[in-house]
């Protein structure tokens, strides 16, 4: 299984970004370990984990505590043991996601006509809210995970775009 993790963290002179390795994680709290190390005095340290192409899983802590998860597709945990590591403990579903889909397909944008929502099979799970605060709602990060022919590393790229992180993060993929 091939992932790329990245730590993104707000500190005292903006957003800084650092490759993690997960390997060798024993649970959730060794992970959140690795991102505290990643800049312990940070306000806002976000792991972005993608893995093979298909799922991706956001990891938040503030102040170094309060960790909160949010994954693209509960089946992420059954299907490998990173995603039964990321995602195990989180038992309940994200927003409901076809709700969310419709209510911001019918928003229409000026004199457009109301998009139709995209397919999807996914099942986010855990705190879709999670990057609410920061410029990206709930409704946004749902749309962007359901969204047909978006890899993981395009929505990383498009949620650290309106986070003000982009080019930091694209470094590391580049390096």
């Amino acid at each position: 299984m091939s992932y790329f993790a990245a730590a993104v963290v707000r500190g005292t002179d903006g957003w800084s970004a650092s490759e993690v390795s997960l390997a060798g994680a024993s649970d959730i709290e060794d992970v959140a370990d690795r991102l505290r190390d990643a800049d312990a005095d940070a306000s806002v340290s976000l792991l972005f984990v993608e893995s093979d192409d298909v799922y991706l899983v956001i990891l938040r802590l503030d102040e170094g505590e309060d960790l909160r998860t949010f994954g693209s597709d509960g089946a992420f945990a059954e299907e490998s043991r990173l995603g039964a590591l990321l995602l195990g403990d989180i038992t309940k579903p994200a927003l409901e996601l076809e709700e969310e889909i419709e209510a911001v397909a019918a928003e229409p944008d000026g004199d457009e006509e109301p998009a139709s929502p995209p397919p999807t099979d996914a099942d986010p799970v855990g705190d879709a809210d999670l990057l609410a605060d920061l410029g990206v709602p709930a409704k946004r990060l749902l749309e962007l995970c359901a969204t047909e022919g978006l890899l993981p590393s395009d929505v990383t790229a498009e949620v650290c775009q309106a986070l003000g992180c982009a080019d930091e993060v694209e470094e590391l993929r580049g390096a």
